[in-house]
């Protein structure tokens, strides 16, 4: 197991890595690194948006770094953050200093509330900032205040923190992210990291198998709405869908009965497939549950709350079925979550996103990011890899039982500025793709959508992810991360909206070369593991233009960073007019990219043979075989398995196929994961 230390030292190193390679600085790449997992984690919303302001007043200094606000449970979340490059026990803050901090960040909210932000400059983050919290305070769309201190450090308070409980009237509160929080979500397995959820519930046992139980129960609307109140997405952190709002016809139902026949919805009503890791029971009453997740029916939890908290409409003969799974065995238990996601009842269209995680796009790209050695460079004889982390903290799990010599070897193959981070990777490829609207929106709001773009991809073909797609991936993320250096250190450049630019920079790139009918060289860039001279001017006079656009907002709006969200900001921008001579030396040709193209299919095609033959050899004389077929003989009009599928299954189990052809592979290949999905089997992989 990574010890805390060790945990510290990679976020450090990463950090550091981070800043070298994209030209940020080291407080903004704890930032960032830190706040997008706090999103995944549900402790904050798509609407989180970075926006650093730092002032000496007479007052005292004024910080924070960023602000969130979760429109549903209407919370104003100011962030500040206080990153450590020391790595050492004993770093970490007072009791004093967390509640200089956090008052920091408080003064931004006098300034704010007291319509100071005209005295910012107009075109800043802070200004945009301080404006949309004053404009919520107008509204009254503020019920709580939270102030959130970040840091890699460790909360050194022996004695409770001491805050104004309010301001303007509004519940103040605050929440401290420190060392032992951020390593406990690492781990995710440490008993601090657990929440639980008290409740009074009655129950019907449905299953109790060894690995799992389900429980058949009811919600009350009060009791959904306080848990949801209370927890907010960290309850649908594992769910596939967020709640699409009252826009739907099936959302407008749901409204509509807990207004007009709030006692029917229990029977209106497909009710809440939830999860959790453990549940107590006293006097027959299920009393808390532990790590309560909605897996399906979040737009059912979102609409009873909202129809309280935003039209004040009575829910208390709100009455919600509830099935309830209890995952006994933690190693399975996302797995499990996942297979109920997607064979849960569903209220609206889902779409191909919704489950991605089990998208071949992951096997395949985590496959070549094993096995693709990338060119060495600058004087370099070591190669290396792309190392691609579908899931944060697997860099570093895959070196928590290495020794310390192997450790070394691992990074020399897989250095930490070459991490490909799935959302990152979803940034560069949007941009590409020529929609830095949504990229503009957040992280996992482009990740969702990179998703839904990919799936139809391999839907369409699935032979798509090829060798030499991923080598061109990777070639986006040098060039993406190379313009980020490259804007840092512009003359022009105002330290405000470089994410924006860069997007925007490489999407009207991409347009420019597209109505010219020309395709970039990205097999140049694999080789050389840097972008040219050449390419970095022209990006960066493209970056001074977009720079300038971005600054200029064409519908009026103050705020750039919501200007920059919209389609009609892309639609502008993108008729821009360039006049640049793309060098050939930059370019290739249509027909060399149809031939590579043609040879990385036919590489595909192969290895997938290859390793279906492989993994196949490795089942001869398992039992599934028997176990499959005996299941598909008793059911066999409950499924769709052709004469020939049964006869080659038969074959298998009796021993008659030493070793199987090429083909018959394939067809036990597609009978096996079948049977997989269908729950005959446990894949033995």
């Amino acid at each position: 197991m990574i010890t805390k230390k060790q945990f510290n030292d990679n976020l450090i190193q990463n950090i550091l890595s981070d800043c070298g390679s994209r030209g940020i600085m080291k407080s903004q790449s704890f930032f960032e690194n830190i706040c997008e997992e706090l999103l995944e984690e549900g402790e904050l919303t798509n609407n989180y948006t970075s926006a650093e302001f730092h002032r000496e007043t007479s007052k005292g200094i004024i910080e924070v770094f960023g602000y969130d606000y979760d429109e549903e449970r209407k919370i104003l979340t100011l962030i500040n953050q206080e990153f450590f490059q020391q790595i050492n026990d004993n770093v970490g803050l007072t009791k004093q200093e967390i509640e200089n901090k956090l008052n920091r960040s408080r003064r931004f909210l006098d300034l704010s509330f007291e319509k100071r932000y005209q005295q910012l400059e107009e075109t800043s983050p802070a200004y945009s900032m301080a404006f949309k919290i004053y404009e919520l305070l107008f509204e009254k769309s503020i019920d709580k205040i939270c102030l959130m201190l970040v840091t890699n450090g460790e909360n050194k308070a022996k004695k409770n923190i001491d805050l104004l409980k309010e301001i303007n009237g509004i519940p103040l509160d605050f929440k401290i992210v420190d060392l032992t929080y951020l390593y406990n979500i690492f781990t995710s397995n440490n008993e601090d990291n657990d929440f639980y959820v008290d409740v009074d519930l009655p129950y019907l046992i449905a299953e109790d198998k060894e690995d799992y139980s389900s429980y058949l129960t009811m919600l009350n609307g009060e009791d959904v709405y306080q848990i949801y109140d209370k927890f907010g997405q960290k309850l649908l952190e594992q769910n596939v869908r967020t709640f699409l709002q009252f826009k739907g016809s099936v959302n407008k139902g749901i409204r509509t009965t807990i207004e007009k026949e709030p006692d029917k919805f229990f029977a209106y009503n497909n009710g809440i497939t939830a999860t959790a890791s453990e549940i107590y029971i006293e006097n027959n009453r299920i009393k808390r549950l532990a790590n309560f997740q909605i897996v399906n029916g979040g737009q059912t939890t979102s609409a009873i709350y909202s129809s309280k908290k935003k039209n004040n409409i009575d829910i208390s003969k709100v009455f919600v079925q509830v099935k309830l799974s209890v995952v006994k065995d933690l190693n399975v238990h996302n797995q499990f979550v996942s297979k109920v996601s997607e064979y849960a009842n569903t209220q609206n269209k889902v779409n191909k996103s919704d489950f991605f995680s089990n998208s071949p796009f992951h096997k395949d790209v985590k496959e070549y990011s094993r096995r693709v050695w990338a060119p060495a460079n600058n004087g370099f004889l070591q190669k290396t890899k792309w190392f691609y982390e579908r899931v944060r903290g697997e860099y570093l799990n895959e070196q928590a039982y290495l020794k310390e010599s192997e450790k070394k070897s691992f990074e020399r193959e897989n250095p930490k500025s070459q991490l490909l981070d799935k959302t990152f990777l979803a940034k560069s490829e949007n941009s590409w793709n020529r929609r830095p609207d949504v990229v503009s929106k957040g992280a996992q709001y482009s990740f969702m959508y990179f998703a839904d773009q990919i799936s139809t991809k391999i839907e369409e073909n699935n032979s798509a992810i090829t060798e030499g797609f991923f080598k061109e991936m990777v070639s986006r993320v040098i060039m993406f991360k190379r313009l980020e250096k490259l804007i840092s250190d512009a003359h022009w450049y105002k330290q405000s909206y470089r994410a924006q630019t860069v997007t925007y920079t490489i999407a009207l790139f991409s347009h420019y070369l597209n109505t010219q009918k020309q395709l970039l060289n990205f097999e140049k860039i694999w080789m050389d593991q840097c972008i040219s001279e050449e390419l970095e001017i022209i990006l960066l006079e493209i970056a001074e233009i977009v720079y300038d656009q971005i600054n200029l907002p064409k519908d009026g709006s103050t705020n750039i960073g919501q200007w920059c969200k919209k389609a009609s900001c892309w639609h502008e921008i993108k008729d821009t007019y360039l006049d640049f001579d793309i060098p050939e030396s930059i370019l290739t040709t249509r027909e060399t990219l149809r031939v590579t193209t043609r040879e990385d299919k036919k590489l595909k095609k192969l290895d997938e043979g290859i390793n279906v033959q492989s993994m196949i050899a490795q089942l001869l004389g398992d039992d599934c075989w028997k176990e499959i077929y005996d299941h598909y003989t008793t059911y066999l009009e409950d499924y769709n398995v052709s004469p020939l599928q049964m006869d080659i299954l038969k074959k298998m189990f009796e021993g008659n196929l030493l070793p199987p052809t090429e083909k018959q592979s394939k067809i036990l290949y597609i009978i096996y994961n079948n049977a997989i999905q269908d729950n005959i089997i446990n894949s033995k992989f």
